[in-house]
């Protein structure tokens, strides 16, 4: 049994992280389920088949969603195993029962129900488990997966091989990164020092499990006829939960590793069918506080515990010096014209380019499929599935207070292709609905707005058609900067009514820092 459960909690914990690194978004089809069986996901986005599926499972074989289905469970029972083996080695008990921190436990547990319901989203995003371990790849893993990977594509690129190809690599949010970091680091400490202290004094779906974990069918039972005392099984429980002083196991608490099946030398710990002999005797060692002490006599105190795009195919030229002609009057132009470009916001072969900085907007832009801001931010956990699965680059973490951590869109690196619905196809907890081709592009997400003050043919007399040119619904038309006169320079003018918020002509405004058009988000989403 010990090893069919380690076995399917690599499995859960593999698929999952390979899930958050896709940078091809080939895996979500054969494995976009697992995001979907998370309890918390599953009952933001009422699934009720999932919910039910789960629930009974702990009612029949006790919290064992803990210990192989949740990946942040899984990651702490690799770090507490490491733990166990370095205390091992130096003649170290790695872990002893403690009574249940129950302030603790509880009251975290309400702060997180009272938070879900008064849509306090930043502390359901900081407590959701499956959020907390998705936000740690993303931010902390894959940087370094898509280091690995450009540097395959080096290699295979000097073999001519395409078998790997590149992909931007960047932070998209340095206080996400840090929430990440120290959430990593806090993790690995309470799991390092005590095993489950996070899932069992902190985490508030461990919490809402172990309210029908108590009255699991099949859990261990220690037979007292045949213990000898020996404490092997409570000195290797990382829930803590086993009392050999008193022969109670703490059933809220046990997450059914079966390592105490295995550490027994005398038979004394089997795992059976128990369900009345919890209701009779075991039911209230967590409720009642009837514990027992610290086998250890010592007080113990409660631990704290994009699509990426794909490389083009380097071409073949005609003639060998033709390349090299062309290239040496390039340089020669770019020499000629290098002062002239740093006075200019241009973008091209001649000019400077500036970093493109984001515009100012009053309504944040929200992915299409949100419906409207209230549903993204009571819904999302801040898991970033749709922020690894945007090809674009479009989408990012926020950093606003009412909303940080969940995602939003902005426009510098890329825009929302009206063909591509990735974010709504990831999404485990309704936040982002899943939506079609057809509907994406006439979903309207914002509106573009000019400013002319920012506008090269309004300011330096350039000629410039990018946004309307590239506006995929046709929302932009060039007219007269002076109505009077046909032959005046050209400047956009928007239909906002048929404008989707797609963001090309933001992104593709020559002008820098700051675009001469970009998007103002809509609060509701609205079909055009």
């Amino acid at each position: 049994m010990k090893i069919a459960r380690k076995l399917l909690a690599a499995f859960f914990l593999a698929g999952i992280t390979l899930l958050l690194l896709d940078i091809t978004g080939a895996l979500h089809g054969w494995l976009g389920w697992m995001a979907k069986l998370q309890f918390l996901p599953a009952v933001l986005a009422l699934n009720v088949g999932i919910i039910a599926a789960l629930v009974l499972l702990t009612l029949v074989f006790g919290r064992i969603y803990c210990s192989v289905i949740c990946p942040l469970g899984v990651f702490q029972d690799l770090v507490s195993h490491f733990s166990a083996k370095s205390r091992k080695r130096r003649k170290i008990q790695p872990f002893r029962y403690r009574k249940p921190a129950k302030w603790l436990r509880y009251g975290v547990w309400a702060v997180f129900v009272l938070a879900l319901i008064g849509g306090i989203h930043t502390i359901v995003a900081l407590l959701a488990p499956f959020g907390a371990y998705a936000r740690m790849v993303q931010n902390l893993l894959s940087p370094l997966y898509g280091w690995i990977n450009n540097l395959l594509a080096l290699i295979a690129e000097r073999a001519e091989s395409y078998a790997f190809y590149r992909t931007e690599v960047w932070i998209r949010s340095i206080p996400v990164f840090v929430v990440a970091l120290a959430s990593l680091i806090f993790i690995v400490f309470a799991s390092w020092t005590g095993g489950r202290n996070y899932c069992n004094s902190v985490c508030p779906v461990g919490t809402t499990l172990s309210f029908f974990s108590r009255f699991a069918m099949f859990r261990p039972v220690i037979d007292s006829d045949k213990c000898r005392n020996c404490k092997l099984c409570e000195h290797n429980c990382k829930a803590s939960c086993i009392d050999i002083e008193h022969h109670k196991i703490d059933y809220s608490r046990c997450v059914d590793c079966f390592n105490c099946l295995s550490d027994c030398k005398f038979g004394a710990m089997k795992y059976k069918f128990a369900w009345r002999r919890q209701i009779a005797g075991q039911a209230g060692n967590d409720v009642s506080g009837q514990a027992g002490n610290d086998v250890s006599g010592q007080d113990s105190a409660p631990v704290m515990p994009v699509m990426p795009v794909m490389p083009v195919m380097p071409g073949k030229t005609g003639h060998p010096d033709a390349g090299r002609r062309a290239f040496i009057g390039s340089a020669l132009i770019l020499g000629g014209t290098a002062l002239h470009a740093r006075e200019k916001k241009l973008r091209g072969n001649l000019a400077a380019v500036q970093e493109k900085r984001a515009p100012e907007r009053e309504t944040p832009i929200i992915p299409p499929g949100s419906v409207s801001a209230k549903n993204l931010h009571d819904k999302c956990i801040a898991c970033q599935l749709c922020v690894a699965a945007c090809p674009n680059g479009v989408l990012r973490p926020s950093s606003a207070p009412g909303h940080f951590m969940q995602p939003e869109s902005s426009y510098e690196r890329g825009y929302c292709r009206p063909e591509c619905t990735r974010c709504s196809e990831v999404c485990p907890t309704g936040a982002i609905v899943q939506i079609d081709r057809n509907q994406k592009s006439s979903i309207q997400i914002g509106h573009a707005v000019w400013v002319k003050e920012n506008c090269l043919p309004a300011t330096e007399g350039v000629g410039c058609s990018n946004c309307a040119r590239h506006c995929p619904v046709g929302a932009i038309k060039m007219v007269p900067l002076d109505p009077e006169n046909s032959k005046s320079r050209r400047i956009p003018s928007i239909d906002t009514e048929r404008c989707i918020g797609c963001g090309a002509c933001e992104n593709l405004c020559p002008a820098r820092p700051l675009p001469a058009i970009y998007v103002e988000g809509h609060s509701v989403h609205k079909e055009v």
